[in-house]
């Protein structure tokens, strides 16, 4: 998509439609529609209505798939909300090229971001030539590994420690009636699975050459054929797994339907509100229990260019407001993420967010693909690893072949 030729024809444009809300009321869009992270975004809401302010909830149903192109169309469309969610990375990255979004460079300078936010590489994804254009707001890690204690009881095997043990427990939890991996049909669940086992199976190096060095040659090597193997392994293994959300799929795991789940911490948030306690009712396994690691993937809001004054003040409020140490508690502790500042009391965290708070602390960290191909290559990623779970008679090896020639394409 191109935007620099909508951005002057928009410029003189962009109007409040007739009958506004006050000037204190802003529209915040973001996805976040599951019970968890309905209960975290409360969170937000609360904390900038307490402000004097008004936060108008825009949630989007679906996935950031769904809900991004939404975003994007509004915004290039002159129908601009207050603020928007987008992942870490590259998804505002031609809004920002267009001059559609707001510089917030001097609310960063003057509330210390970079002295606050950790790791920098979050506030790095918010840099475009030297000026800052989002609020982080949390740290949400891929690379994790979620367990039904329960269903390895009833299938009469202990909890696996590892990937390979979870492998070798798949038949027992078959022949228990339990589908041993659950997998949602929407394409970021399998490409965001592929790209989990490759940091636990083929390791931190290979991740990068692959993914921010666009190595094509590694992506066809032998390093990548391991990682997958393991994907085939995890397809058989997602076999009657009919669900098509993500929280669709965590909820099998929660019921003792499905002995794991390769997703992200914001499944936390699921566990939370089903009253489930990590390290009783579920286990964790950062990694895979392989390759103790967190990818320092997230959510950060991004502020549309807007012509009425007041709104723009409110905007800034928000942005301090999502940094704020109360808030980032609060709202991380229901959302199953990390706060991004490195200087908030978590006393209250969970026994997996205490392990992902220690890994975070030893500095073993990787960006998520998301800060690493455009929105673009990520998208090809995931019709790719979409259909490689979806249809069976697609072989690893030829997977393999047209994922080395999307990351050859990469940019």
């Amino acid at each position: 998509m191109n935007f620099r030729l909508m951005a002057a024809a928009l410029a003189a444009s962009v109007v409040l439609p007739l009958g506004a809300a006050s000037a204190t009321d802003l529209e915040v869009t973001h996805w976040w529609t599951s019970g968890g992270e309905a209960a975290a975004v409360a969170e937000l809401a609360k904390a900038f209505d307490a402000t004097g302010n008004k936060w108008v909830d825009g949630a989007i149903a679906g996935s950031g798939g769904t809900a991004r192109p939404i975003m994007i169309s509004r915004i290039t469309g002159g129908d601009p909300m207050g603020a928007t969610q987008f992942n870490h990375g590259r998804q505002a990255e031609e809004l920002v090229q267009a001059g559609l979004m707001r510089d917030l460079t001097d609310v960063a300078t003057a509330e210390h971001w970079k002295d606050i936010i950790r790791p920098s590489s979050l506030l790095d994804s918010c840099t475009i030539d030297g000026k800052i254009y989002c609020a982080p707001v949390n740290i949400h890690s891929w690379q994790w590994l979620w367990l039904s204690n329960a269903a390895f009881k009833k299938a009469g095997v202990e909890v696996p420690k590892n990937w390979d043990e979870f492998v070798a427990a798949a038949p027992a939890l078959e022949k228990a009636g339990i589908v041993p991996l659950a997998v949602g049909g929407q394409p970021w669940q399998a490409a965001g699975a592929f790209d989990v086992l490759m940091v636990a199976i083929a390791g931190k190096e290979t991740f990068y050459k692959v993914f921010k060095e666009k190595d094509a040659e590694a992506a066809a090597g032998p390093e990548i054929a391991k990682v997958f193997k393991a994907a085939d392994d995890a397809r058989k293994m997602s076999k009657g797994s009919n669900v098509q959300d993500w929280n669709q799929a965590t909820n099998l795991v929660i019921t003792g339907k499905a002995g794991g789940q390769i997703m992200g911490d914001w499944a936390q948030g699921e566990f939370q509100l089903a009253g489930q306690k990590a390290g009783t009712d579920y286990t964790c396994l950062p990694g895979l229990g392989v390759n103790e690691i967190i990818s320092t993937g997230g959510d950060a809001f991004y502020f549309p260019l807007l012509k009425d004054e007041a709104k723009s003040k409110a905007q800034d409020v928000l942005a301090k407001t999502l940094l704020d140490p109360k808030t980032q508690v609060a709202f991380n502790l229901k959302k199953g993420s990390l706060p991004v500042r490195g200087d908030v009391d978590l006393a209250a965290a969970n026994d997996c967010m205490k392990k992902g708070l220690d890994i975070l602390a030893k500095g073993n960290v990787i960006e998520g693909t998301d800060q690493l191909l455009s929105a673009d290559s990520q998208k090809q990623k995931e019709d790719l690893f979409s259909e490689f779970f979806a249809n069976p008679s697609m072989t690893p090896e030829a997977a393999q072949k047209r994922f080395a020639e999307i990351i050859a394409s990469a940019d």
